[in-house]
């Protein structure tokens, strides 16, 4: 067996202190076992938590090891000036007139730390894609859970959208979904030539063929809670499968990062479903469609509103200039894989 990075440790003054300032550069919580004053304060963030301990020493050199922030959301200069109003201090600044290079920072307590490109400017620097994460899973699992929250008890019943199904059986499928592809990932040999063998049936003649199916009795709120458990699932699969690994789907056999792309599909276009049927309004980002596009669809039209793509190329909504969609289907292949198949 190996050892991996459970925390990583900063000394500092004030740990609680430090630690909520960490916390909000890096949007994940400090935990509710720390309280103001205590000698030690846990940041949870994905991976390696970063632990503050408080010592006595004050710091009097630079840092050996430093953190290096990779913003996710914005440029690489927004996040400096984000970090600046929440108390950083510009130490030194290594930007480039061509976007390259990082700014490096201190934090309240002078440890040094660098802010690196956003990965979008990443992507546009180096002519690759941006690819879709784990953290792409929980974002879009976790906004259709607050749209849905907000959903009218009586609609539940009623079609969701041009599907035969409830809406109630629309995330009771989705579920499904994000469930089936987290384990496709889990055995030590990942199947290459069918599903992992859990037993799929409908609920009811016409229902869909499920693995999950929500408590009625725990009613809406419930039912939420098994999508978001079944995004925290694929969300960790792949996080935490190799890359290298593969695994079968009908649509190609696929990586952890085309199964991430398969669960935000899913969710956005399920969640635009389930928000016809109940009255809601659901528009995702541009960017993270942008992303499952490039990554499933790298076929559909460049350019135009990417919402508006991903709903074509999933038959369901019109395309200036295109035929609608009435029979679709992803390509789940890594890309790479997919060129060595051209090739051959």
């Amino acid at each position: 067996m190996t050892s991996h990075v459970r925390h990583i440790t900063i000394d500092c003054a004030d740990a609680y202190g430090l630690a909520g300032f960490w916390s909000r550069v890096l949007g994940a919580p400090v935990s509710d076992e720390d309280f103001p004053g205590d000698p030690e304060a846990l940041v949870e963030t994905p991976g390696a938590a970063i632990l503050f301990v408080q010592v006595d020493e004050e710091k009097r050199t630079k840092n050996r090891v430093h953190l290096d922030i990779q913003p996710q959301d914005r440029s690489r200069d927004e996040e400096v000036e984000r970090l600046l109003a929440l108390g950083a201090t510009l130490v030194g600044d290594h930007r480039k007139p061509n976007g390259r290079g990082w700014a490096t920072l201190a934090d309240p307590e002078g440890n040094e730390f660098c802010v690196e490109c956003g990965a979008a400017e990443r992507a546009a620097l180096s002519g690759t894609r941006l690819p879709v994460t784990a953290d792409d899973v929980t974002r879009a699992v976790r906004l259709a859970v607050d749209v849905l929250a907000g959903a009218p008890a009586d609609r539940w019943d009623t079609p969701a959208g041009s599907l035969t199904w409830t809406c109630w059986e629309t995330v009771e499928h989705l579920s499904d979904d994000l469930f089936a592809y987290a384990v496709q990932l889990g055995p030590r040999t990942p199947p290459l030539d069918g599903e992992v063998p859990y037993r799929w049936a409908p609920d009811r003649q016409g229902g869909p063929h499920n693995a999950v199916f929500a408590d009625r009795a725990a009613g809406p709120a419930g039912l939420l809670a098994t999508l978001e458990a079944s995004g925290a699932l694929l969300a960790s699969m792949a996080r935490t499968t190799p890359p290298g690994v593969r695994s079968y789907h009908g649509y190609g056999i696929s990586d952890p990062e085309g199964f991430a792309a398969m669960g935000v599909v899913e969710t956005l276009v399920h969640t635009h479903d389930l928000a016809e049927g109940l009255g809601l309004t659901w528009a995702p980002s541009a960017a993270l469609c942008d992303r499952v596009l490039a990554r499933l669809f790298p076929d559909a039209p460049a350019g135009g509103d990417r919402w508006t793509v991903l709903l074509w190329a999933t038959g369901r909504a019109e395309l200036p200039d295109h035929p609608r969609r009435t029979s679709w289907r992803w390509d789940g292949r890594p890309p790479a894989d997919q060129t060595a198949s051209s090739a051959g």
